[in-house]
């Protein structure tokens, strides 16, 4: 992507080794070119605007558009060979940072480029992959991070993690019937200290099992699908919504990085509609639902999820609100989408 830096990558996306004996040869080829063509797809969807069809500069209609750091030369193999799988997959899938100045502490190590969106509240890690697949096709190189085995370790772990659950829910049943039978027998209330050490080694595996199931999920589907943002409150006194204005003028740029993609005045890119109107023609509270789960109110957009909180949400609605442009003498062409 642009201006890249090396980060470390923790979590989910650790480096999985030695599990590529457990896939057949035939099997690994089709998935991989099945991986190709889907991050070929979603690469053409969500990135090509910016970074063009094979990832040269000022090759995606956008690209001119944007402020520096522009987008970086993915065909250039001298430079991207330099980065390892899991830090191109950490760069789309990130949390965005306020890179202002009194904004979000930023590690040196760490990529912060606001108009390089996240992908992360988007796309399923296995789709993200795909996404750095295709992107290593573009200088030449192949995908050394094994994802059908990441994919087989956490399918395995949410088994072996179920199993443990049904054992544990088998083992405090016993020992409550058995605290139950012996209450009985001496005619007094069944003592739940009998059985506690069950109970809590049946929460703990509980627990493990909704980890486990929550990370397969996360590996294999689109965050936030199938959710509904509620409408927000957005009523407040006059100096309260002020300030949130401000804050709000602020992360449009610096933080979420709006103006790579919708342009204000002069300024700004050419994906989305322009924006110096939005104050006449766009609803705050449509705003701050679109903003925090636009894939929910258009499956297609090329907007992606970025993770914006309540309270940002709200920030950006309310300053898109003050936009109020003069009308154009002429009447601006659709370039690009919402």
């Amino acid at each position: 992507m642009r201006a890249w830096r090396r980060i470390r990558v923790i979590g989910a996306v650790s480096v999985v080794v030695g599990l590529s004996g457990l896939i057949g040869a035939g099997g690994c080829s089709m998935f991989q070119n099945e991986q190709s063509a889907k991050g070929k797809k979603l690469y053409a969807h969500y990135c090509m605007h910016c970074h063009g069809e094979t990832g040269k500069q000022n090759e995606g209609f956008n690209w001119s558009s944007m402020t520096d750091p522009k987008p970086k030369d993915l065909s250039n193999k001298s430079e991207m060979g330099t980065f390892k799988d899991e830090d191109i997959f950490a760069t789309i899938s990130r949390d965005m940072k306020d890179t202002s100045p009194n904004g979000d502490k930023i590690g040196d190590d760490e990529f912060a480029v606001p108009t390089m969106p996240t992908f992360k509240y988007t796309l399923s890690e296995e789709e993200i992959w795909g996404i750095v697949g295709y992107v290593r096709s573009l200088h030449g190189k192949k995908l050394e991070f094994n994802v059908e085995g990441r994919k087989k370790e956490l399918q395995d772990a949410s088994q072996s993690a179920e199993q443990k659950y049904k054992e544990a829910e088998r083992l405090e049943q016993e020992a409550e019937k058995k605290a139950s039978d012996e209450a009985d027998k001496k005619g007094v209330e069944v003592d739940d200290n009998a059985y506690a050490k069950e109970m809590q080694a049946m929460g703990q595996a509980k627990k493990e099992l909704d980890q486990a199931t929550a990370a397969l999920a996360n590996f294999t589907t689109r965050p936030g699908k199938g959710v509904n943002i509620a409408r927000p409150d957005l009523n407040m006194k006059p100096d309260a919504a002020a300030k949130l204005v401000e804050v709000g003028k602020q992360i449009y740029v610096n933080k979420y990085g709006c103006n790579g993609c919708h342009k204000i005045g002069e300024e700004g890119g050419k994906v989305g509609p322009a924006l110096d109107r939005a104050g006449y023609r766009l609803n705050p509270t449509w705003v701050y639902r679109w903003l925090r789960n636009p894939q929910a109110m258009k499956p297609d957009t090329r907007m992606p999820s970025l993770g914006l909180n309540d309270a940002d949400a709200k920030a950006v609605a309310l300053y898109l609100k003050t936009l109020r442009a003069p009308k154009p003498d002429k009447p601006l062409g659709k370039v690009g989408e919402e």
